[in-house]
C-alpha cells in the first residue's frame, strides 16, 4: 500500500469533518452568498482599505477573499507584522463581511498564481509555521469564515523539477514498481505513470495542508479553487479530497481557463465547470471562488472585460447548478506586478461599474427570496455525461499540441465531452458532467438512466464490472469516437483482446481517417462527423445497439461530437442524442433544438425554479415540454424584452430569464 493511500485512509478514520462545529462553516442550505477579493498589498492606507469593505457592504456583497501574504507579514528578524492585514479583518468586521483567507506562502516577486508544491522540506517546515501563524492569529475574528488551503492547485502538467518532489517520487516508485509486461504478455512501452503520481501526490499535499490548519482551527471552513478544470482535471480526485474539505470551489476566468470556447460560448463552459464541480463536490456544498470581473490588459491568454450581462448570466448558471455563490477575482485593482490594474469591479476612482451593479442586481433578487434559493436541488434529465482522467492522460501522451486536425490535439476528449453535454443542454435538459468515479454504480435499478462515453480514448480495464453493472441493471449506455481504444497502459485494446467486447456486442475491425468532415446517416439523422470513422467487426451500419442484461448499449465508433464542435453544427447531434437517450419522466425539456440557449431546472421547497440564458443571436420564443400549459411561471428576474406566457418563454439576445412555478 502506497504511503499517499494509507494517509487517505488514515484520514478517514479520523472524526468526520460534520463533527466539528458547524456554525462556521457552509451549509448545503445556506443563501447563496456574493463577493469579490479585496486584494492588499503595502502602501494601501486603513481608510482605503475600509472604503472598499463599505463598497461591498453597499453593493449587496457579504463576503470577501482576501490574499493572505506571507511575504508582506514574515519580518527578517522572524517576527510577523498583521497591521496591514488587520485593517482588512477589522473593516469587514464593521460591514460585515465574512472573509476567505487564502493561504499563499512566500514566493517570487514575479509569481501571481504561487508555487504549488515546496522545493525542499525546509519551505514545507516554512509553511507550517505560515500556517500556524496565520491561523492562531486570525482564528478568533468574527469575519472569518473559511480558509482556502492553497490558491489554484494544478501544474498543467507541468511537473517540479525540485527536490521535495523528486524524493516523494522515489517514495512512490517503491510502491508501484515498473511492470514490463501485461499480464497477457504484451509490453508495456508508454505510461501514465508520472500523471498518476501527480495526481495522488496533489490529494497528499492538499490534505497536509488542510491537517495543518486542523491543529489549530477545528471550526472553520476548508475550501480549495482547481484552476484551468478543462485541462487540469487529470490532476485532481474530487471524491479523495471530500476526506478533507468542507466545500470545494473552482477557477472561472475566461481569459486564463475557457481558451476551448468562443467568447458565444463562455456561458457554456461555466455551466460545464459548474457541472463538473457540481459533481466533485458530492454531499458537499460548493460555489464558484474566482470568477472573472473586470478587464485583463496584459494579463491572461485571451484579452477581454465582461459585460454586465455576462456577469449576470455567470452568477444566475452558478445558482442554477446548485452553488453557494460566486466570489468575483477582484474588486480593487493591485497595483504593480503583471497584473497591475487589471480586473477590477471599481474603477480608478472607486467608484462602481456596470458589472459590479449588475451583480447587485443578481444579489437583491436573491435576498428577496431566500425561501427559493436556500437549498434548491437539480431536476435530474438522468443522462450523465462521463469523462475519464485516463483518457486525458493518454491524449497528453499520444495527442499534439498543434496539429491541423482538432481530434489529434490536446483537448479532443473533453470537448467530445462537452460537445454532448452542449447538444442536450440545448434541449433543455439537465445533463450531468461526472468523472467516472463520480458515477453512483451502487443502485439496483437504472431504467430510464442513460450514460455518455463521449471519445474517451482510455477506459481502464477497471472500470469494466461498474460499467457492465449499469447496463445490465438497465441502463443505457452511448459510446462514441475512439471511446476504449487504449486501456491505461497505453495498449491499442482491440489488438491485445478487447475488455469491453461482451458489454459492446462486438469489436472494430478498423478506424478509417476519412476527413475533417464528413456525414455519416442513421436513420433520418445525417450527422457530421470528424476524421475517423469506425467500423464494427461483422457489421455494416455505422452503429450497433446490442441488449446485455436488462439495459443496453449503442455503439457508434466515429467522431460524432467532433463533427458537431468542429463544424459548429449542433442540431443534428442534439437531435440524435435526444432522439435515442431515455430520459427521467419529471425531466423539463425544449420543444426543439435551441442553438445557444441554456436552461437549469431546479426544485425548491417552495417550488421549481427555472433559470434560461440566450447566447443566440437572434431571438427565441421556447415551448417547454413536460409543463402543465396553464402553469404559471412568475418571472423574478428577466432582461428586457424576456417573458414568460404559459409554457412559452420568450427570450432576446444576451438576455436572462429567471422564474418561479
Amino acid at each position: 500500500m502506497s504511503k499517499i493511500h494509507l494517509l487517505l485512509i488514515m484520514i478517514a478514520l479520523l472524526p468526520s469533518v460534520s463533527g466539528y462545529p458547524k456554525n462556521k462553516q457552509l451549509e448545503k442550505d445556506a443563501v447563496p452568498f456574493f463577493g469579490a477579493q479585496i486584494f492588499i498589498e503595502p502602501g494601501q492606507t486603513q481608510p482605503q482599505i475600509e472604503s472598499w469593505f463599505k463598497t461591498l457592504s453597499e453593493n449587496g456583497m457579504t463576503v470577501c477573499r482576501i490574499r493572505m501574504f506571507e511575504s508582506y507579514m514574515l519580518q527578517p528578524d522572524g517576527n510577523w507584522d498583521f497591521t496591514l492585514f488587520d485593517y482588512a479583518f477589522r473593516a469587514a468586521d464593521k460591514h460585515g463581511i465574512k472573509v476567505y483567507a487564502t493561504f499563499f506562502p512566500a514566493t517570487e516577486k514575479t509569481d501571481i498564481g504561487g508555487w504549488k508544491f515546496p522545493k525542499d522540506e525546509e519551505q514545507k517546515n516554512a509553511f507550517s509555521q505560515y500556517i500556524k501563524a496565520l491561523v492562531t492569529h486570525y482564528k478568533d475574528f468574527s469575519s472569518l469564515c473559511g480558509w482556502v488551503i492553497i490558491n489554484e492547485p494544478g501544474t498543467d502538467g507541468h511537473y517540479p523539477q525540485t527536490d521535495f518532489f523528486q524524493s516523494a517520487r522515489m517514495q512512490w516508485n517503491e510502491t508501484h514498481p515498473i511492470r514490463d509486461f501485461k499480464e497477457n504478455g504484451f509490453p508495456i512501452l508508454m505510461t501514465n505513470r508520472d500523471k498518476e503520481f501527480l495526481n495522488e501526490f496533489t490529494t497528499e499535499f492538499l490534505s497536509w495542508i488542510a491537517g495543518e490548519i486542523r491543529k489549530y482551527d477545528t471550526s472553520h471552513d476548508i475550501h480549495v479553487n482547481p484552476a484551468a478544470v478543462f485541462s487540469n482535471y487529470g490532476e485532481y480526485d474530487f471524491p479523495s479530497w471530500r476526506h478533507f474539505l468542507t466545500s470545494l470551489g473552482g477557477s472561472a476566468h475566461p481569459s486564463w481557463h475557457f481558451g476551448y470556447f468562443t467568447r458565444q460560448q463562455y456561458s457554456l463552459a461555466m455551466l460545464a465547470l459548474a457541472e463538473i464541480l457540481r459533481s466533485g463536490a458530492g454531499d458537499m456544498p460548493w460555489f464558484m471562488t474566482e470568477i472573472q470581473g473586470g478587464n485583463n490588459t496584459y494579463s491572461g491568454g485571451n484579452a477581454m472585460c465582461p459585460t454586465s450581462e455576462e456577469i449576470a448570466q455567470w452568477l444566475w448558471i452558478v445558482l442554477g447548478c446548485e452553488g453557494k455563490g460566486g466570489i468575483f477575482w477582484m474588486l480593487n485593482p493591485r497595483s504593480s506586478g503583471i497584473e497591475a490594474g487589471e480586473w477590477a469591479m471599481i474603477d480608478f476612482q472607486g467608484k462602481p461599474s456596470e458589472r459590479l451593479t449588475s451583480a447587485k442586481e443578481v444579489a437583491k433578487v436573491v435576498s428577496s427570496y431566500t425561501d427559493i434559493f436556500r437549498n434548491p436541488r437539480i431536476i435530474s434529465s438522468g443522462i450523465d455525461i462521463i469523462y475519464i482522467k485516463e483518457s486525458l492522460w493518454a491524449e497528453n501522451l499520444m495527442g499534439k499540441s498543434s496539429d491541423r486536425y482538432q481530434g489529434r490535439n490536446h483537448g479532443a476528449v473533453i470537448k467530445s465531452s462537452i460537445a454532448c453535454f452542449k447538444a442536450l443542454t440545448e434541449r433543455g435538459l439537465n445533463v450531468g458532467l461526472k468523472e467516472i468515479n463520480e458515477y453512483d454504480f451502487s443502485q439496483a435499478d437504472y431504467t430510464g438512466r442513460s450514460i455518455v462515453i463521449s471519445n474517451q480514448i482510455s477506459i481502464p480495464t477497471g472500470y469494466q464490472k461498474n460499467l457492465e453493472t449499469f447496463v445490465s441493471r438497465g441502463g443505457t449506455l452511448l459510446v462514441e469516437g475512439l471511446s476504449a481504444f487504449f486501456d491505461e497502459d497505453l495498449h491499442n485494446t482491440m489488438n491485445t483482446g478487447f475488455t469491453f467486447e461482451r458489454l459492446f456486442g462486438s469489436n472494430i475491425s478498423e478506424f478509417i481517417l476519412k476527413d475533417d468532415l464528413f456525414t455519416i446517416n442513421t436513420g433520418k439523422h445525417k450527422l457530421p462527423v470528424h476524421l475517423w470513422q469506425g467500423k464494427i467487426a461483422d457489421k455494416t451500419a455505422p452503429v450497433s445497439e446490442h441488449s446485455f442484461g436488462k439495459g443496453r448499449v449503442i455503439w457508434f465508433p466515429s467522431n460524432i461530437a467532433l463533427g458537431a464542435w468542429v463544424s459548429d453544427n449542433f442540431k443534428p447531434l442534439s437531435d440524435y442524442l435526444y432522439e435515442t437517450l431515455p430520459k427521467s419522466a419529471k425531466a423539463l425539456s425544449f420543444d426543439r433544438h435551441h442553438e445557444n440557449v441554456l436552461l437549469r431546472t431546479l426544485e425548491t421547497d417552495k417550488g421549481k425554479l427555472l433559470i434560461c440564458v440566450n447566447k443566440s443571436e437572434e431571438k427565441e420564443i421556447i415551448t417547454l415540454n413536460n409543463l402543465n400549459v396553464i402553469a404559471k411561471l412568475i418571472p423574478i428576474y428577466a432582461s428586457p424584452d424576456c417573458s414568460v406566457t404559459g409554457n412559452k418563454i420568450t427570450m432576446h439576445p444576451d438576455g436572462i430569464l429567471v422564474m418561479i412555478l
